[in-house]
């Protein structure tokens, strides 16, 4: 079961994802809070497994409350998806380097919502279909390009497969592109994570178009 908690401060929005989500027979809902503070509490209390929190809401604003959230040691399992009204938010990057799993639009087919939950719940990079690799691209290019540490770490396999998760690649995909078994691309993903001590994959994804690993016309 994906225990989900919403954290949005229009009860409306709230009401309308529980009811979405109520008939699922894998997803849960099991709080809900108004504004960032109560998320992070809640968050802590209840330890669900997703929390769907809005960008921008009183009080603490969903970036804050995302960075809290991931940098609670008591908390290592929680995946944030941040929810934005506009695919083209500033607020996207600044919400992965936060520590969230990924985004959302709130406009979102309700199959896609359904889905960026369940795809959250397992750890990889969500995007939103409405957002592509390109826009991250993007952002990130418009900030000034230091080299990360810990590129250094990797082996030429771990930095062309990190290159690839940041493509959107899932490890079946990589080990049919590198032409190994999707073991061994688990276990390459597994290895870069640990080396550059990312939480999920994506800040495997932040990290390769930070380290120029990947350009922000998608290209290795």
């Amino acid at each position: 079961m994906i225990r989900v908690l919403l954290v949005d401060d229009q009860a409306l929005i709230r009401a309308g994802f529980r009811a979405l989500l109520a008939p699922e027979k894998d997803i849960e809902v099991v709080g809900e809070a108004p504004d960032g503070r109560q998320g992070v509490a809640l968050t802590r209390e209840l330890v669900p497994d997703v929390v769907l929190i809005d960008v921008q809401m009183p009080v603490m604003d969903g970036i804050e409350a995302t960075r809290r959230i991931v940098a609670d040691e008591r908390l290592p399992g929680v995946r944030v998806v941040i929810l934005t009204n506009f695919g083209l938010d500033e607020y996207v990057f600044d919400a992965l380097r936060a520590g969230a799993t990924g985004f959302l639009v709130k406009d979102a087919d309700p199959a896609d919502l359904l889905h960026g939950i369940r795809v959250a719940a397992r750890g990889d990079a969500l995007l939103a279909p409405s957002i592509t690799r390109r826009l991250i691209g993007e952002f990130v290019a418009r900030r000034p390009r230091a080299v990360p540490a810990g590129l250094s770490s990797l082996t030429n396999r771990e930095r062309e497969v990190v290159a690839l998760v940041a493509r959107g690649m899932t490890n079946d995909e990589i080990a049919a592109h590198m032409v190994i078994s999707p073991l061994t691309a688990k276990t390459h993903v597994s290895r870069a994570m640990v080396k550059l001590h990312a939480r999920d994959r994506a800040q495997l994804v932040v990290f390769a178009y930070q380290s120029g690993l990947v350009t922000p016309d998608g290209t290795a």
